[in-house]
């Protein structure tokens, strides 16, 4: 995610803001019908082969990359239905490769967020449906990311999209355009829409646009986009941070977390989830069992 990635962090606060007032609303309700909270953490790609040989086992099959991911995440951002959408059978074989208690979180196909811009995309939108469809309870939620250019003049058109959209396929929404976070009048409509529609509003930590990190939360999930930055102290700090507002939401009434961890280098992404994963645990009990590198064969042993 280069969305807001800057390299040089001197002057960044990376302290999050306190929760917008709407948020407490939000998990209130969602206490009033207590669950057993989850939380899904996972990275952008799974063809990570960096891996090999320390995550994942040394000379496996690009074709069992899944497999071995879903040992090291529980859910996955998947990017690459951002770029075409996929064939049923395509999706049959990511489902049957990782586990009932894995989540995917697919990416809307950009031909219909940025190229249309959610203009006369029905038929689009209904065959990629039809085909996530085929992760059955391994389906999260998925996640329209609009582009920069929407801004709160495209409120209207955002609004009849997000209303026809199939109701039994979970949806988080992604704002860049800056207008939405400058213009109270157009956040709180645009939040309040979310929220009356069950649609989750994405959250994104980068360090070049604090003011994506609105803290509204609009349904009883958080839907959260981490940018890092190579393991330097920042990191660390963050995701302290990040462990105690999540605890505090879980507390509160959260029913869901989805966590995914963007770093520049993939080999830094394990390490950082297992130190803000141990620090969740802490803090709230929840046990999400963190990335680990696993024993390799030794050449030419017999045993």
């Amino acid at each position: 995610m280069d969305f807001g990635r800057l390299s040089d962090l001197r002057y960044v606060d990376f302290r999050l803001p306190s929760d917008h007032p709407d948020t407490a609303g939000v998990l209130a309700r969602a206490a009033a019908t207590p669950v057993v909270p989850q939380v899904f953490v996972g990275c952008p790609i799974w063809t990570n082969k960096a891996w090999l040989g320390s995550y994942f086992p040394a000379g496996i099959r690009d074709a069992d990359y899944l497999h071995h991911y879903a040992r090291q995440f529980n859910s996955l951002e998947l990017n690459t239905t951002h770029y075409r959408i996929p064939d049923a059978p395509t999706v049959r074989k990511w489902r049957d490769a990782v586990p009932t208690t894995f989540r995917f979180c697919p990416k809307l196909p950009q031909v219909i967020s940025h190229d249309r811009a959610l203009y006369n995309v029905d038929d689009l939108t209904i065959s990629f449906c039809r085909s996530i469809r085929e992760l059955h309870e391994r389906l999260g939620w998925c996640f329209l990311q609009l582009p920069p250019t929407f801004g709160p003049e495209h409120l209207s058109r955002l609004e009849r999209y997000l209303l026809d959209f199939p109701s039994d396929i979970p949806l988080a929404v992604e704002l860049r355009h800056p207008g939405w976070y400058t213009d109270r009048v157009a956040f709180a409509a645009v939040a309040a829409m979310l929220e009356a529609l069950n649609k989750t509003l994405v959250l994104s930590d980068v360090a070049g646009r604090r003011d994506v990190l609105a803290m509204r939360l609009t349904t009883p999930s958080a839907f959260i986009r981490f940018n890092g930055h190579g393991l330097v102290n920042s990191d660390y700090q963050r995701a302290d941070i990040w462990a105690a507002r999540i605890a505090e939401w879980l507390q509160q009434g959260l029913h869901t977390v989805y966590f995914f961890v963007h770093q520049k280098d993939i080999m830094h992404t394990p390490l950082w989830t297992q130190y803000f994963l141990e620090k969740l645990h802490a803090l709230s009990g929840i046990t999400v069992p963190a990335p680990r590198i696993i024993p390799q064969p030794v050449q030419g042993s017999l045993f």
